[in-house]
């Protein structure tokens, strides 16, 4: 497809749209991720559960957990049952452990809302915990099939590499006008579907196009952060095994304020299943 760069005044013409469509339609008939296990369904719990998962976090790594934890957890009902623990113990390896919790509490307000139904609008949508703007569009086109644009990092790429070749920290407020104009009169959980594919697939092939927009931000390392000691503890836990102060200091030595800062969190959180203890004389 002929690349060209757009100002902030101009729109691409139906037809550069329809070329555009083509192109993406083409890689998804051939290439595109069918079988990936939330888009064999339409249910909103289940939709919610894998965007959940995908933040931050890439497929390959949720499609497991994923299948998993529908399967212990098929419905808001049988969450809201579970424990904490329990709950965590199928989390584990995710990372962003509040996320979790975040399922746990729609859960619990789904069950004992009047209805006991999954919200079907945007603007209830935004109403749960954890629930921004994008997972809300998201749960909106993927469950409910809404015509709701929306944008991610692999719709941001496919854009970006399309529409804005030669420029540099482009603002999502460029491209918004783009995603409308290609949504329209498709069927959105299709053509999104399409969009993040290509989009993940122009990632792997060329040297990232999102990171030419300007809300670009490379995700801090693990190593040596607040969120691998937070995420020790959670394992931990998990696995029913109660650290002490002195155990996480001996396995993050000279790391006394991370420590802390993560049992911090994860209370204020209210992932701390039991509190941490303070071992002293041999005894905790």
């Amino acid at each position: 497809m002929q690349q060209r760069t757009y100002k902030r005044s101009q729109l691409p013409s139906m037809e550069d749209i329809q070329h555009f469509q083509d192109t993406v339609y083409s890689y998804w008939k051939h290439e595109g991720r069918h079988d990936l296990p939330w888009r064999q369904t339409s249910d909103p719990y289940a939709i919610c559960v894998s965007e959940l998962m995908l933040q931050q976090t890439q497929v390959p790594r949720v499609i497991e957990k994923y299948i998993a934890w529908m399967k212990r957890f098929p419905t808001v009902d049988e969450l809201f049952q579970a424990t904490m623990s329990e709950l965590l113990s199928f989390w584990v390896g995710l990372g962003y452990n509040r996320r979790a919790l975040y399922l746990k509490k729609i859960a619990e307000i789904v069950v004992k809302s009047d209805t006991k139904q999954f919200p079907t609008t945007y603007d209830d949508l935004l109403l749960l915990p954890g629930i921004g703007d994008y997972t809300a569009r998201a749960i909106c086109v993927f469950a409910y099939n809404q015509a709701l644009p929306l944008i991610e990092t692999n719709v941001r790429t496919v854009m970006i590499h399309h529409f804005f070749t030669d420029q540099e920290a482009v603002d999502d407020v460029v491209i918004w006008p783009l995603i409308e104009l290609s949504l329209a009169d498709q069927d959105p959980r299709t053509w999104f579907s399409a969009l993040m594919d290509y989009g993940s697939h122009l990632k792997s092939v060329l040297p990232n196009p999102s990171r030419k927009s300007k809300q670009f931000t490379q995700q801090s390392p693990l190593k040596g952060s607040v969120r691998e000691v937070r995420g020790y503890i959670i394992k931990q836990q998990s696995q029913g095994v109660w650290p002490t102060l002195t155990s996480l200091k001996c396995q993050f030595p000279d790391s006394e304020k991370r420590i802390e800062k993560a049992i911090a969190g994860l209370e204020k959180d209210g992932l701390l299943i039991k509190k941490i203890r303070v071992k002293k004389s041999g005894k905790s």
